[in-house]
C-alpha cells in the first residue's frame, strides 16, 4: 500500500510516504498549514508523485483539520483519514475517555506495536515528551505528559530577563556549563535524559523490566546519546503507525 502520511503537531506538521512498510520522502514544514500552506500542499504534491491510494493524518490542532482536508481534497482528489481512538489501531484501548488520547500518541503506539512487539513503552520528544504504554494483551493502558524540550527553552526565554533562547541538539554537550548556552543546554540533555530513564523505570514496574522501549521524535537521539539507556530510536515511528493504522482498515 502506497499512503501519504501527515503528523499535525502544535509547532509543524510531518510528512511522509509509506510504501509496503517502509517511510520516505521525511519533510518537516515549521508553522505547518497555518504558516506555510503554499509549501504544505506543494509538499504533499512531491510525496504523493507517483500515485497514491490514501492520506493517514494524525492531528492534535482540530482547528487546522478542515484546512487540511481542503488541501488534500484539492490536491490528490482523496479525502484524509483522520486517527481516533475507533480508528482499526491494532490494539485494544483500556482508558476512560479514549477520545481525550491524542492522535499522534495512538500512532506511535500502533507503530510500535507493529516494529516491537507488547508490552511496549513509547517515548516521543515533541512539544511535549510523551509516554505511552502498550501491556502483553496488547491494549493501550495510558502514560504520562510531561512539557517537551522546545516549552523548556522557550519558556526560560520568555519569562526571564537574561535568558537567551538556545537551539537544542546542534552542539556537543559540555561536562559543565561554561556559558549560560552552556548551562541550559546541559540541563536540557543530561536533566531530560533523568526524566526519560525515571519515567520508564516506574512504568516497567508492571512488566518487571521487560517492556519494550522505543523513542521518537526530533530530539530522541539527541537526549539520548552516550546515555546507557536501553532504547531503541526510531525517527519515522509515528508516520510508520499512521500507515499501520490505515492498512487496518483497508482500501478505500
Amino acid at each position: 500500500m502506497r499512503l501519504v502520511c501527515i503528523d499535525i503537531g502544535n509547532t509543524s506538521a510531518t510528512l511522509g510516504l509509506y510504501e509496503d512498510g517502509e517511510i520516505s520522502r521525511v519533510t518537516h514544514i515549521n508553522g505547518g498549514i497555518r504558516k506555510n500552506p503554499e509549501a504544505c500542499s506543494d509538499m504533499v504534491r512531491l510525496i504523493a508523485d507517483g500515485g497514491v491510494e490514501g492520506v493517514s493524518i494524525a492531528s492534535v490542532v482540530p482547528e487546522v483539520n478542515s484546512k487540511w482536508r481542503h488541501l488534500i481534497h484539492e490536491t490528490l482528489g482523496c479525502v484524509p483519514r483522520f486517527v481516533t481512538s475507533e480508528s482499526p489501531l491494532g490494539f485494544t484501548v483500556d482508558y476512560p475517555c479514549p477520545e481525550r488520547i491524542g492522535a499522534d500518541r495512538l500512532a506511535d503506539a500502533a507503530g510500535g506495536l507493529a516494529r516491537y512487539g507488547a508490552p511496549l513503552i513509547v517515548v516521543d520528544f515533541g512539544t511535549a515528551l510523551n509516554f505511552e504504554v502498550i501491556d502483553d494483551r496488547p491494549a493501550y493502558v495510558g502514560g504520562v505528559i510531561t512539557p517537551g524540550l522546545p516549552l523548556m527553552t522557550t519558556y526560560l526565554h520568555e519569562k526571564t530577563a537574561l535568558l537567551p533562547k538556545v537551539e537544542l541538539g546542534n552542539t556537543e554537550t559540555p561536562v559543565v556549563g561554561k556559558s549560560t548556552e552552556e548551562a541550559i543546554t546541559l540541563g536540557a540533555q543530561v536533566g531530560y535524559r533523568g526524566i526519560v530513564r525515571e519515567l520508564i523505570a516506574h512504568l516497567q514496574r508492571p512488566f518487571n523490566g521487560k517492556a519494550h522501549v522505543v523513542a521518537t521524535g526530533g530530539y530522541a537521539g539527541w537526549v539520548l546519546n552516550g546515555s546507557d539507556l536501553e532504547v531503541a530510536i526510531d525517527p519515522t515511528l509515528t508516520l510508520f503507525g499512521l500507515g499501520k493504522i490505515f492498512e487496518n482498515g483497508g482500501a478505500d
